[in-house]
């Protein structure tokens, strides 16, 4: 692809987020991406959600406090105000456990849905719960474009800081399903990414990104356990771009998104 011809969408990053099974926060992974530790397989584990009220955080799900988690340690980088963030969700399903739950429901002769099973089963549901959780009303996008949602989430969110010229935070997420479920989308468990997206360099930027496409070949990671992370959970599509932003390098990466065509990031620090 003739690079010069292609639109580019550029952005700071400001702050990043990030749970996945083995790597409970953003301090931990990006050791694990500089190569400093190893990857020590173990399930994902979810904060608690403390700043939702007491009735919510009973509710909550394991996509809640997924998405709760990454956005807010994000955030908590870059010292936002979370309550005036415009917001973008991208996600390849929803609540694996609670569609579980709903089916298994409606397999029986009782076949009534609990109403708290059933607003926990769009996908909207985890951009509803920031919202309670951080009583923000800025403008808020919910995405799904299946194994490239994090691709799609990503040029959503750039949209906007671009045109819109205000931060905006993009969580991409997914969610593992039970068995029989599992058998036809196998997510091994839950995990996510949150970054932070500003339009302007500000004192806690990391880096600068502009991303075009391109069809060029997605770049893999060449440790087997994080490879294997970054196929099974659509979200973890970013770890090529968090490994160059864990090392603090500048350069290119390729991510997967809708092929052939997939998405070039052009990273500067």
């Amino acid at each position: 692809m003739n690079q010069a011809a292609s639109p580019t969408l550029t952005a700071w990053i400001d702050g990043i987020g990030l749970i996945a099974p083995g790597l409970p926060d953003w301090t931990v992974a990006s050791a694990v991406l500089r190569g400093e530790q190893a990857l020590v397989p173990a399930p994902t584990v979810l904060p608690v959600p403390t700043s939702l009220p007491s009735a919510e955080r009973r509710r909550a799900s394991r996509v809640i406090k997924l998405t709760l988690g990454v956005g807010l340690e994000a955030v908590a980088h870059a010292q936002a105000d979370v309550s005036t963030l415009a917001t973008v969700f991208s996600a390849s399903g929803a609540d694996g456990h609670n569609c579980h739950a709903l089916c298994e429901q409606l397999a029986t002769d009782d076949r009534q849905i609990s109403p708290t099973r059933f607003h926990n089963s769009v996908h909207n549901a985890a951009a509803g719960y920031w919202g309670i959780a951080t009583r923000a009303m800025a403008p808020c996008q919910v995405l799904c474009a299946f194994d490239a949602s994090f691709g799609a989430g990503l040029i959503d969110t750039l949209g906007q800081v671009v045109l819109d010229r205000q931060p905006t935070l993009l969580i991409a997420y997914d969610s593992e399903y039970p068995e029989p479920l599992r058998a036809k989308r196998d997510t091994p468990d839950c995990g996510g990414v949150a970054l932070l997206l500003s339009p302007e360099r500000g004192p806690h930027s990391l880096a600068r990104i502009e991303v075009s496409p391109t069809t060029d070949a997605a770049q893999t990671l060449s440790e087997p356990a994080l490879e294997t992370l970054r196929q099974q959970i659509p979200a973890l599509r970013a770890l090529p771009l968090l490994r160059a932003l864990a090392k603090g390098e500048s350069g290119t990466v390729v991510l997967d998104y809708l092929a052939p065509m997939q998405l070039q990031v052009e990273v500067s620090l």
